[in-house]
């Protein structure tokens, strides 16, 4: 039995797919998961317990459990264990993306220095250190700027600015957000600082993909129909097939081949973010060296091409990365000619989430597949910037993405979310 190494954190939403997709092929999934490595397996699953931010500990724990368990593929969910995943690959001899390109594409200025020195059209962009007064950067910034951490992502920490006041304003958000408990636990040095630089205008686009030694075979282009002009950057919709012009669908996919090449990413999944306008523009923002994150992923379903062994149902990206990370190219699969998109719920205001109303209703509305609420009862809820999570997803599926985008809106809007005021307790200063 053919057996691939899964690097992910204890709570991502992705493992039990991938699980499932293991299960499908009859493969053996191992997961390697940022946990306590002094309880002796505590979610009975035989993980090898690592630390992320102790790479060359977490690599030689990987190889010496590889010793009993031989590795045959590994695959990294989530940013944080990249690095790690390409350096158990290149130990092992198995194609992957390398350890240094993998570290640049988790790091927002090495990704623009790499993007910059290829001569890719890209925003000016200053880092300093996060203690820098703002002021000192009137002359090395032009306004709307972006203010972003180096190593945190989706969207958190992320904020424009159009004057000083609103950039010093910035400074200070990201200040507290680099101190939550959770971003120092990293040990990053990459928290200490931050990037600054020109805001990009045009439409933003997502784009799944994976390279086969070298080689970029995009899966799909998501339509981020709602705008993402500031002051935060909160995703909501995704939505593929495209509706962008033939052309800037071509710009946007040669685009990204450039940026892999330039960042140095070779074999493996590639998530890009993309800033475009007609008629053909285009400005790649990040290219992350692993797969679309969250529940996202159920939105993409591949048939093997005509006149190859298929299975009989369309697989998953979860299975299409497994079959890759077992040696087996991409090329000879599309995803299924259906519209498909997912709403990410956003936080509709800082609280404590008690219940939600309408699903019953919401689920009733034609192409709607499912809705997956994962904030749990009682659970606190911090919106962008300072938050790093939804209430959850909708997932929608049909013949065009016009009515795929509705469907979602359409299902969002019967939804009613219950978030009280979170009370803070003051001690009295006499006990």
């Amino acid at each position: 039995m053919s057996r691939v190494l899964l690097l992910a954190t204890t709570t991502g939403y992705q493992t039990r797919a991938f699980g499932d997709a293991a299960e499908r092929l009859g493969v053996e999934l191992v997961f390697g998961t940022d946990r306590c490595d002094v309880l002796e397996d505590p979610w009975m699953d035989r993980a090898i317990p690592i630390r992320f931010h102790e790479e060359a500990e977490s690599t030689a724990a990987v190889l010496e459990a590889a010793r009993s368990r031989p590795i045959d593929g590994v695959l990294a969910v989530g940013d944080r264990p990249t690095v790690i995943a390409a350096l158990v690959l290149e130990a092992l001899g198995l194609p992957g993306h390398g350890a240094e390109a993998a570290a640049a594409a988790r790091n927002k200025q090495r990704t623009r220095e790499r993007l910059h020195r290829a001569g890719l059209p890209g925003p000016g962009f200053v880092t300093r250190p996060l203690s820098t007064d703002p002021k000192t950067l009137l002359e090395a910034v032009t306004f709307p700027c972006v203010v972003k951490p180096l190593a945190l992502s989706g969207s958190r920490g992320v904020m424009r600015a159009d004057n000083l006041p609103e950039l010093m304003a910035a400074f200070d958000r990201l200040r507290a957000i680099m101190q939550a408990p959770d971003v120092r636990k990293d040990r990053l040095d990459a928290h200490d600082y931050v990037l600054v630089e020109d805001f990009v205008h045009g439409r933003e686009f997502a784009v799944e993909g994976v390279l086969n030694h070298g080689s970029l075979h995009v899966l799909a282009i998501f339509d981020k129909p709602d705008p993402l002009n500031g002051p935060f950057f909160e995703e909501t919709i995704y939505v593929t097939p495209s509706r962008a012009s033939r052309e800037l669908q071509q710009a946007i996919v040669a685009g990204v081949g450039l940026a892999v090449r330039a960042i140095g990413l070779s074999h493996g999944p590639i998530h890009a973010e993309v800033r475009a306008s007609e008629p053909g523009l285009v400005t790649v923002l990040e290219v992350a060296g692993r797969p679309i994150g969250g529940l996202c992923a159920r939105t993409l379903r591949f048939w093997q091409k005509a006149g190859r062994a298929s299975p009989a149902e369309p697989v998953s990206l979860e299975e299409l990365l497994l079959r890759h990370a077992l040696g087996e190219s991409t090329d000879d699969w599309r995803r299924e000619e259906i519209a498909s998109g997912v709403m990410m719920i956003p936080i509709p205001r800082a609280g404590v989430y008690r219940r939600v109303a309408g699903i019953d209703e919401a689920r009733t509305i034609p192409l709607v597949e499912d809705i997956r609420i994962t904030a749990k009862p009682d659970q606190a809820l911090v919106p962008l910037p300072e938050g790093a999570s939804y209430l959850g997803f909708i997932f929608a599926r049909g013949r065009a993405p016009a009515l795929v985008e509705k469907a979602l809106r359409d299902a969002h809007a019967r939804l009613e979310f219950t978030v009280d005021p979170e009370v803070r307790v003051l001690q009295s200063p006499h006990g």
